[in-house]
């Protein structure tokens, strides 16, 4: 152990509401329970880092100035809910640009940074979002991926979680959900299913249908 954990959690579609290249900090919607499960990590001293892909800015849809308002819009309604992120990473690059990177989840560039500059240990943390790029870092780092499923979910990155689930791959009902696997999951010395104590109604069989509708 040569860190401490984290829940590294993404931002659109898992804190707030997915509006696709979101430029007017006035629309920034917190997703339900997102506020009460980072004030539960908070209360329990565990670093919280959230890590979003903009390709939006090489694309030319936002711009810098509007992702840091976006950004700072999200922090203080999270602060009004008493709860609060450690740090936030983003990558503006975008594959189809070709511009490349290794920040682009599921890349691990900025995971590394996270943990260069907060003294964390990846592979005993928890990576948390509603797309499967969000969890599969999970798999490099040797860490516990749960992906938290939504509406802007697509089938297929369900499945890719059905087809992974184990002691470090689950699926969760919702972002409390999440968050409280994922608490009792740093806190172990081993993530390995057995240690982290999950109860079967922390884990969500999701349907296959009424995703990405």
């Amino acid at each position: 152990m040569t860190g401490r954990p984290a829940l590294f959690v993404d931002r659109d579609g898992t804190i707030i509401a997915d509006a696709h290249y979101l430029a007017d900090p006035r629309g920034v919607r917190l997703m339900p329970g997102a506020a009460a499960a980072i004030a539960q990590a908070n209360a329990a001293g565990v670093c919280v880092v959230v890590v979003t892909n903009q390709s939006g800015i090489a694309r030319g849809m936002i711009t810098v100035d509007q992702y840091e308002q976006v950004r700072a819009r999200t922090d203080s309604l999270l602060a009004a809910h008493g709860a609060r992120v450690n740090a936030t990473y983003h990558c503006p690059h975008s594959s189809h640009t070709g511009t490349a990177c290794d920040c682009r989840k599921p890349g691990l560039g900025m995971y590394r940074a996270a943990a260069a500059d907060l003294s964390i240990d990846l592979a005993r943390s928890a990576y948390i979002g509603d797309r499967w790029r969000d969890v599969q870092p999970a798999q490099s780092t040797g860490g516990i991926g749960i992906l938290v499923p939504g509406s802007e979910t697509p089938e297929d990155d369900v499945e890719q979680a059905r087809q992974h689930i184990s002691g470090r791959l689950l699926i969760a009902n919702d972002i409390g959900d999440a968050f409280s696997i994922g608490l009792h999951a740093v806190a172990a010395s081993s993530l390995a299913l057995d240690a982290v104590s999950v109860h079967p109604g922390d884990v969500a069989s999701v349907p296959s249908s009424g995703i990405g509708s």
